[in-house]
């Protein structure tokens, strides 16, 4: 089974109720989009059994307000809610100066396989419009200790960089990913990461990637590189959601430096 994540902001602002997508888009721009794929990472919070390898996703997308006034209004992004046990992790946005994250409540239409919210803050002009959201999927194939996934990443609109990231699992062997990844960074078991950068995706544009691993390890990595005490694993067994995607990105604007880092290296090349 192929992973599609079809990424499609619709905002029906308040202020224009009538107003097309297409007219939408030059009022809300997507102007960058970081997407963290983390096989066997973690369970979502609810699962009772574990008798599955998880996948987790997440991304964040950052929009700026091209108009001349503040908006606030309702998101709605299409989710590959037909893909094997999906299950939405957490969903947030953020304050105008980023250090507030707020987790929204958001509706969920099945047949129309979305999920919409309406903006916690009004977006000022030139503004910039963040937001997050995680999602879980039994969608790796599993062979024993052999564990595949295929990813399909298709562009809804006009997006100016996209950042798609592949966190290894911890205890992961013989890991290879086609195509190559751009950049590797190396922090660590359970912490490694491979990067793809692109600039200037246009709407209909499509990536696709395929990620094979051995693994006989059947913790996920958070229950194996996160050293915590028993008060800390009971906190964390009450809470209703992880938010990993938000700690996996480790902050918007370092995703962006690094991305950002190796375009600039990559013109220099060519």
């Amino acid at each position: 089974m192929k992973k599609y994540l079809f990424i499609v902001s619709i905002i029906l602002l308040f202020m224009y109720p009538a107003i097309s997508y297409a007219e939408n888009e030059s009022i809300l721009k997507m102007e960058e989009l970081s997407i963290q794929i983390m096989p066997e990472y973690a369970f979502h919070p609810n699962d009772q059994k574990k008798d599955h390898a998880p996948l987790l996703i997440g991304y964040q997308g950052s929009m700026i307000n091209n108009s001349n006034q503040s908006q606030k209004g309702q998101i709605e992004i299409p989710l590959p809610m037909k893909e094997k046990n999906f299950r939405i992790g957490y969903v947030a946005d953020y304050s105008s100066d980023l250090r507030n994250a707020f987790e929204i409540e958001y509706v969920i239409d099945r047949e129309k396989e979305t999920i919409s919210w309406t903006t916690t803050e009004e977006i000022a002009p030139k503004e910039r419009y963040k937001f997050v959201i995680e999602f879980y999927t039994d969608s790796l194939k599993v062979n024993r200790t052999k564990k595949s996934l295929s990813y399909d990443f298709k562009s809804f609109a006009d997006i100016g960089l996209v950042n798609i990231t592949v966190t290894q699992p911890s205890k992961a062997k013989k890991i290879k990913l086609t195509p190559a990844p751009d950049e590797k960074q190396n922090h660590g078991e359970g912490a490694n990461t491979s990067s793809y950068f692109f600039q200037d995706i246009k709407a209909g544009n499509e990536k696709n990637f395929t990620i094979t691993y051995e693994r006989s390890e059947t913790k996920p990595t958070t229950e194996l590189t996160i050293n915590k005490t028993p008060q800390e694993l009971k906190e964390n067994k009450e809470k209703k959601t992880t938010s990993l995607a938000v700690a996996a990105f480790g902050g918007v604007s370092v995703l962006s430096v690094t991305a950002l880092a190796v375009l600039f290296r990559n013109r220099k090349k060519k």
